[in-house]
């Protein structure tokens, strides 16, 4: 199935906002929904925020490989306006994305600003480690392989509402920006049962805020994406 982010951002509006709670949070209408769109590993989907208190990093991860075909094939999770967004305010000539998926951004950079591109994510097919320009490394955002300041951009996309230890991978994304921080997250409201992995929520821009804690930095929704932008050093153009 290959939903645009914008379509998918119309369905998901629908879902939170016109199905009251108590359907929401239904285990057997939310269950006969779910094996109908999602087929013979919905239970996954039905347990996970029941088990993710007890889960660890690396078993977190495990849900996500055993469900990768359950998972909406697109390009990007990003919309067109955060796209353009995120184009128009690179600053710097090397740039890393983290949490690059199939590196669709980061290709996207590197051939339209015609700047030097790092793409990192858990993980990263073969074929792309042949690429000089996204550059592709395996690695985890909890712990980023680079040193303080080693970059003029970073960005991370639909990526921390993944991430149990969320502020330890905060501290990352600052520590390796040396000039600007862009971080983009899901417009969304938490339910026990959704279609996807999730484990934060942010249903409102003050949500997200929260998260930072960073009265400097400007947040703004662009459709269903909170858009985070930060300066660390002015300098940086």
């Amino acid at each position: 199935m290959g939903l645009s982010r914008n379509t998918t951002n119309i369905i998901n509006w629908c879902l939170d906002n016109l199905l009251p709670p108590f359907i929401r949070d239904n285990k057997i209408i939310m269950g006969f929904l779910m094996r109908i769109i999602i087929g013979k590993k919905y239970n996954y989907y039905m347990e996970f925020k029941e088990n993710l208190a007890n889960l660890s990093e690396e078993e977190i991860h495990n849900y996500y490989n055993i469900l990768q075909d359950t998972f909406i094939s697109r390009e990007t999770d990003l919309n067109k306006q955060t796209i353009e967004f995120i184009l128009k305010n690179v600053l710097g000539n090397s740039i890393l994305d983290v949490g690059c998926g199939k590196g669709f951004l980061a290709k996207l950079i590197a051939s339209k600003k015609n700047v030097n591109v790092t793409a990192l994510d858990i993980a990263v097919e073969e074929s792309e480690n042949k690429n000089d320009n996204p550059l592709f490394i395996k690695g985890k955002v909890e712990k980023l392989p680079f040193e303080d300041k080693s970059f003029d951009t970073v960005i991370s996309t639909h990526n921390l509402e993944h991430i149990k230890s969320i502020h330890q991978a905060l501290k990352e994304l600052r520590r390796v920006t040396k000039g600007l921080l862009i971080i983009v997250v899901p417009r969304q409201r938490e339910y026990k049962y959704t279609f996807d992995l999730h484990i934060h929520f942010f249903p409102y821009v003050f949500s997200f805020e929260k998260i930072v804690n960073n009265p400097k930095g400007k947040c703004i929704c662009l459709k269903n994406d909170i858009v985070y932008m930060e300066k660390i050093d002015t300098r940086v153009k």
